[in-house]
């Protein structure tokens, strides 16, 4: 039941964040429930392995490279879900800051 909890949660931030960006945007909530699995899925498989190759660069930039990382998830995640779009780098930057952020809200109401 959790795991069926934090998918929904996870969809419902997909939700917030392209509403509050004009050039993210999702075609539907069944897209968004897809793009919260893929993006779960890639963050699980790929975004270790990806961090483990910038190490030497994100201690160099303090962990900011971090964040272009996820925005790369982001990113990858759009370019495999039909219905999940992220139109720009720059927008998945600043969406998945703001995802982040969503998503830690949530979670806290939550619980």
């Amino acid at each position: 039941m959790k795991l069926i909890w934090n998918w929904i949660l996870s969809a419902a931030a997909l939700l917030i964040v392209a509403w509050l960006f004009p050039n993210i945007w999702v075609d539907g909530i069944i897209p968004a429930f897809v793009a919260a699995v893929v993006l779960g899925l890639v963050n699980a498989i790929i975004r270790p392995i990806l961090q483990v190759l910038a190490l030497p660069v994100t201690i160099l930039t303090f962990g900011i490279f971090a964040l272009v990382i996820n925005a790369a998830m982001l990113l990858l995640t759009s370019h495999v879900v039909p219905g999940f779009h992220v139109a720009t780098f720059a927008s998945a930057f600043f969406g998945s800051i703001v995802l982040s952020v969503v998503s830690a809200i949530l979670g806290v109401l939550k619980d």
